[in-house]
Parts: C-alpha cells; sequence; structure tokens
C-alpha cells in the first residue's frame, strides 16, 4: 500500500511538494528532464532566478531522520522512478543552497526571496 505522500501514484505523474503546501503535478515521459520541471515551476511560481534552488527526494531511513537526495538538472524523470525506491518518498522544491547576499535576491527576485524566507523562517 502506498503513503498518500507517495512520489508516484498515477503512471508518469509526478507530484512536487512545496513549501507552501501546494502540490503541482507533472506528466513525463522518457525525455522528461529535472530541469524541465524546473522551468516550469519557475513559471508557475513567477520566479525569475531559480539557481538557488532544486528538485530533492525527500525520505526517511529505519531511524526515522529524514535524507534528502539532490536530483540533477540533466537527470530524466523517467530514470530517477526507475532507480529509486518510493515508498515513502516526496519530492520536493527546496532550496539547495543558501545566497551569499539575500538582500541581493530580494532585490533581484522577491518571488524568489519569499520562497526561500518560508523554507528557513
Amino acid at each position: 500500500m502506498l503513503k498518500k505522500e507517495a512520489l508516484l501514484l498515477i503512471p508518469n505523474v509526478l507530484k512536487v511538494f512545496l513549501e507552501n503546501g501546494q502540490i503541482k503535478s507533472f506528466t513525463f515521459d522518457g525525455r522528461t528532464t529535472v530541469k524541465d520541471v524546473m522551468v516550469t515551476l519557475q513559471d508557475r511560481l513567477s520566479l525569475r532566478h531559480i539557481e538557488h534552488f532544486a528538485l530533492v527526494l525527500e525520505y526517511s531511513n529505519l531511524e526515522q531522520s529524514h535524507r534528502f537526495l539532490l536530483l540533477q538538472d540533466k537527470q530524466p524523470l523517467a530514470h530517477v522512478v526507475q532507480r529509486t525506491h518510493y515508498h515513502g518518498m516526496r519530492c520536493l522544491f527546496r532550496v539547495s543552497f543558501f545566497p551569499k547576499d539575500p538582500v541581493e535576491l530580494l532585490r533581484r527576485d522577491p518571488a524568489a526571496f519569499e520562497y526561500l524566507y518560508i523554507q528557513v523562517g
């Protein structure tokens, strides 16, 4: 039985969990990459600069500690799905590294700054 947060409930549809509680769904095929999803998220969230963000897989190990696996831009989603154990995993859109100057990010892209702030606040 799959958990409601499971990564892949419907074949070829990836659910991405956002920090604001929303869930975005993406259909994919053998050519769809992580970067394709990132670009679509950038558009849907009205972000201009996404270089500080990435898609990550979140999972719990036997000790119930949470682990994160950073997905690379060129990875095909189908490959990610095939090589990973999915029970209890979730795909998240998260900050991958903190900007050197958060005020500069606020000036350049207030929406990206707000999304960053939600995660660290």
